[in-house]
């Protein structure tokens, strides 16, 4: 065998390993997805996982064409993870045709269109340099909106193109720069917002409703709003009804809790919004709720979220029930395969947690919106930001934005170090 030769083979990259990052890529990409918006995760666990992706990631970009015949592989699949990793792949490689082509595939497929903006996020900024211009400026609606989610990922303002696409034809682009307007803080947009609280689309009048809100529009957009969460468990539904209840006064709130205990399809909404209302009067409630395994977790969150009790940390937790299951089930035939959303959330314990709050529950006013034990404020939500589990970090940032409207959405899924560093810039005033 020749120098050439050795020299050739030791280059080459191992077709079961460039396979393996491909595979571990998709596979850590759905984990983050669910991580992101967990209520168990903090920003240094969600760096960790997105360390883990990104060096897989890389292990693709060194295999080159290897890496792309691996996810083009992968894509037989054509699930969320695989469409993020050959996508992230294309725009590192700045592969213009294969972008073109993916971007095709993912627009006949709607399920895998948060992992398009993810990879379109997760892209460093001299990756998009170039591509996301172009893809303002194309004539093709479904690039124009890929690009606009990559600039919210970013915290960047995609500028004018957002005038023309708040108004356009197609649905997908109109409701993500409606969505855009309020996350990127584009106070000009409002009156376009509240206009479009009319449109015939449901999702594009859920959007234009939240920015509107965001943007400092207090009272038109709750009837689109609450008109979303009529649909419980989808994504507009959460977050119409955490954006109302943040709206809410303590006594406007009572009666919309009421009303949503009596439909058995609303009480872990009930329960979850209870947290977000922030008043220390539904505490007892909510420990009581605490006994019903289906709602104890959720229950103990929401407490947390109202009291900033870390039930772990101080002991108020309890092992699981026996025979309680969490998570997706292994029986071949249940064809329920998501995620627990309480799962990584601790066993509250009712009668620890009860005693805690009969020592201190004097300390909170009754009637007050409390949000981690403090009263919402600026600088509070930006340490929310900083040291809080996902969901919380979620709520900090709408917090800051109903605070000060027209500044922009912090995006807590962006990539893990990108967080940090604006977060380490970012001042608690």
């Amino acid at each position: 065998m020749t120098t050439d030769t050795i020299a050739r083979s030791a280059a080459a990259p191992m077709p079961l390993v460039v396979q393996r990052h491909a595979e571990e890529s998709a596979l850590l990409c759905n984990q983050r997805f669910f991580l992101a918006a967990s209520g168990h995760t903090r920003l240094h666990h969600l760096r960790r996982l997105d360390d883990r992706l990104a060096a897989h990631l890389d292990g693709l970009a060194v295999a080159r064409d290897a890496g792309s015949r691996a996810c083009d592989e992968a894509l037989a699949r054509a699930g969320r993870g695989e469409v993020f990793a050959a996508i992230v792949l294309a725009l590192e490689n700045h592969d213009l045709p294969r972008i073109e082509r993916l971007l095709a595939i993912a627009e006949l497929l709607p399920d895998v269109r948060d992992a398009v903006a993810l990879a379109g996020g997760w892209a460093s900024g001299e990756s998009l340099r170039g591509i996301a211009k172009d893809m303002l400026d194309s004539p093709h609606a479904f690039r124009r909106a890929v690009a606009i989610a990559a600039c919210d990922f970013h915290m960047v303002d995609p500028g004018d193109a957002l005038h023309a696409a708040v108004a356009d034809a197609d649905v997908v682009l109109r409701g993500q720069a409606l969505r855009a307007a309020g996350e990127c803080g584009r106070r000009d947009l409002a009156a376009v917002c509240i206009a479009a609280l009319q449109d015939e689309d449901a999702g594009c009048r859920f959007w234009a409703a939240r920015s509107a809100v965001l943007l400092g529009e207090r009272h038109k957009p709750v009837h689109p709003l609450h008109d979303a969460t009529l649909l419980p468990g989808t994504l507009h539904g959460r977050l119409a009804l955490s954006l109302l209840f943040k709206l809410a006064t303590p006594a406007q709130a009572a009666p919309l809790l009421a009303e949503m205990l009596d439909k058995p399809a609303h009480v872990r909404d009930a329960v979850r919004c209870a947290g977000t209302v922030g008043d220390t009067r539904l505490v007892p409630w909510l420990i009581a709720q605490m006994e019903e395994p289906a709602l104890a977790r959720l229950a103990g969150e929401a407490f947390s979220t109202i009291t900033g009790l870390d039930l772990a940390w101080l002991d108020l937790e309890r092992k699981p029930p026996e025979g309680v299951e969490s998570g997706p089930r292994d029986a071949p035939e249940d064809d329920d395969v998501a995620m627990d959303e309480d799962d990584g959330l601790p066993w509250p314990d009712p009668a620890r947690i009860s005693s805690w709050w009969a020592a201190n529950g004097r300390g909170f006013v009754p009637g007050e919106r409390y949000f981690l034990g403090q009263v919402p404020s600026w600088a509070h939500c930006v340490g929310v930001l900083k040291h809080g589990f996902q969901r919380q970090r979620l709520a900090a940032a709408e917090y800051l934005c109903l605070l000060r409207p027209g500044s922009k959405l912090f995006p807590t899924g962006a990539p893990a170090w990108r967080q940090q560093r604006w977060l380490d810039q970012w001042p608690d005033e």
